[in-house]
């Protein structure tokens, strides 16, 4: 379903650089909904109904897995016709604990649930039968409820967890507050960073396969105060200052940070509280050649904060391995009303772009609009 199939009305010429879009549907509101786009981009509901939809996985046949966390459910949608459109979905598990969490890698699906790592092996051909899933791992720390969590394959090969720090502010144990990587057949894992109070989301840059992480900052230090980051691992190993500094250099008056220890900076500083969920490199072509390889962020947004700030996916330029300039693609915010809060994003195969949204249980599906049609299915 297209957002041409919902009433409408389209604002030309209100921007040079965007398009705005009003929605009028019973699956929204009463009232119409405001979505704002770059220009020359438009933006399609690809499946609904899909619960507090988290983390994406793409499969190898294009399959896209959707996790959860209130809902316990793993949701597949197959977009058969390839038409940008969903045609069929498929519960592979449900009734699990916290499963938001998930990775695709040779064939098989991951999914992370409480102190366990399950497996549900050639899973695009076991769509209507999944089967039972084969535990690879058990020893993830439990209070999954608090400790938030997500999860990639690495060029490695091995499996990258982040989790985060089951708590507003403290010193957390290990594992809590680091990302660790696993060898899912021998069970050995090496934690990567530690020193972060939650890892939104991370991704290996095209270019070099650097890894990047974002990083949510604490709560209760005012609007402004701390921004959230954008980090780099350069030294597997290295501490990146939680609890005791928040981005750059925001010192936690409740712990006092040990003399000896080394602190990362982050790359890149973000506002206050607009939550960065979602971290991804465009992999595709069909968006405009300034957008290939770039670091598309998906800002939550704010519940810790007197007026809104968030709700929308934005593009962070990388020239000589440092981000330059930081630029909206889409925004949810229709005024201070959140008409989705965008959480994880991933390469459509058809080049667009996946975005799932926790608030109403959606995927969207980013395009360009003037792509050559070989590249794009999508009828302007």
């Amino acid at each position: 379903m297209t957002f041409e199939n919902y009433p409408k009305r389209i604002f030309i010429g209100l921007s040079v650089m965007f398009a705005q879009v009003i929605l009028g549907s019973a699956a929204y509101a009463a009232e119409p909904v405001m979505i704002t786009v770059s220009k020359g981009f438009g933006l399609t509901l690809f499946a609904s109904d899909l619960g507090d939809a988290k983390q994406l996985a793409l499969g190898t046949n294009g399959t896209l897995f959707v996790g959860s966390h209130k809902e316990g459910i793993i949701t597949a949608l197959v977009d058969a016709n390839q038409d940008g459109r969903v045609d069929k979905r498929y519960i592979i598990a449900k009734g699990l604990h916290y499963p938001e969490a998930i990775a695709f890698h040779d064939g098989a699906l991951y999914v992370a649930e409480d102190e366990r790592i399950l497996r549900f092996v050639e899973i695009e051909s076991r769509l209507r039968r999944p089967g039972r899933p084969k535990e690879v791992y058990d020893r993830l720390p439990s209070n999954t409820k608090k400790s938030r969590r997500a999860m990639h394959f690495g060029p490695d090969g091995r499996l990258y967890i982040a989790i985060g720090a089951p708590c507003n502010v403290c010193e957390p144990e290990d594992p809590f507050g680091s990302i660790i990587a696993i060898n899912v057949e021998s069970g050995e894992s090496e934690q990567i960073v530690s020193g972060v109070r939650r890892v939104g989301a991370f991704d290996w840059s095209v270019a070099d396969s650097e890894l990047w992480f974002s990083e949510l900052g604490r709560n209760w230090m005012g609007d402004n105060l701390p921004p959230d980051e954008i980090n780099k691992v350069e030294t597997v190993g290295s501490h990146y200052g939680f609890p005791y500094i928040h981005a750059t250099d925001v010192i936690e008056p409740a712990y006092d940070k040990p003399e000896n220890l080394k602190v990362v900076a982050p790359q890149f500083e973000l506002p206050a509280h607009v939550a960065p969920l979602g971290l991804h490199f465009y992999r595709g072509e069909q968006f405009p050649e300034r957008y290939h390889n770039q670091m598309f962020i998906a800002e939550n947004g704010s519940w810790n904060r007197s007026s809104k700030v968030g709700y929308q996916v934005v593009m962070l330029e990388i020239e000589n391995k440092k981000i330059v300039k930081r630029s909206t693609v889409v925004s949810f915010l229709d005024g201070e009303f959140p008409v989705a809060r965008p959480h994880s994003l991933l390469t459509a195969p058809d080049g667009g772009m996946y975005i799932s949204d926790d608030l109403k249980g959606n995927v969207y599906r980013l395009y360009y609009k003037n792509a050559p049609k070989s590249q794009s299915q999508d009828n302007d």
